[in-house]
């Protein structure tokens, strides 16, 4: 697994991207997701690296919006490069971040060869973020973004997104 996050400097810093959220994703912020990449502090510049979910990701404006913006609110001058090497992977994903989305109804990522057989044979494998069925169905290949795929559990009947793996 790759490491999440190569070194975010502690205190407000870190404290200010702690508080930026995924808006297609609320309850994951930029930490939980993986997209902050490097930090780099110059006296009150600061420079945040961040690999998008995908190569054109329209939420990437808004989370460097909101990164200059709780920089600024600290007096920081910030600077937002987009970095698209390495690719981002769902293994840059926190383990916290996990356990949010599923409190949060989505269902994380499972790894490649699960993943792919869920997606292309119709396994069985995806469980429901409500009750923990495995005896699940994708309904689409796309859910609420490109990002995942529209399931519903044939237990509880919930219909529920999975985070696709990207690796």
């Amino acid at each position: 697994m790759i490491k999440t996050l190569l070194r975010i400097p502690q205190g407000e810093i870190s404290e200010a991207l702690a508080e930026v959220s995924d808006p297609e994703i609320p309850v994951l912020t930029i930490l939980d997701l993986g997209v902050v990449r490097k930090v780099e502090v110059n006296g009150k510049h600061v420079r945040v690296e961040l690999t998008p979910t995908y190569t054109g990701c329209p939420a990437m404006d808004t989370i460097g919006a909101d990164i200059c913006s709780a920089l600024e609110a600290r007096g920081f001058v910030p600077e937002i490069n987009l970095v698209l090497s390495p690719a981002w992977s769902t293994d840059w994903i926190s383990a916290e971040g996990r356990v949010k989305l599923v409190a949060y109804g989505i269902a994380p990522p499972l790894g490649e060869d699960l993943d792919k057989r869920a997606l292309f044979e119709g396994a069985k494998v995806i469980p429901c973020p409500q009750c923990g069925s495995t005896h699940t169905k994708m309904v689409s290949q796309f859910g609420s973004t490109a990002c995942k795929a529209l399931f519903r559990c044939e237990d509880c009947l919930e219909p529920f997104d999975y985070f696709k793996c990207l690796t």
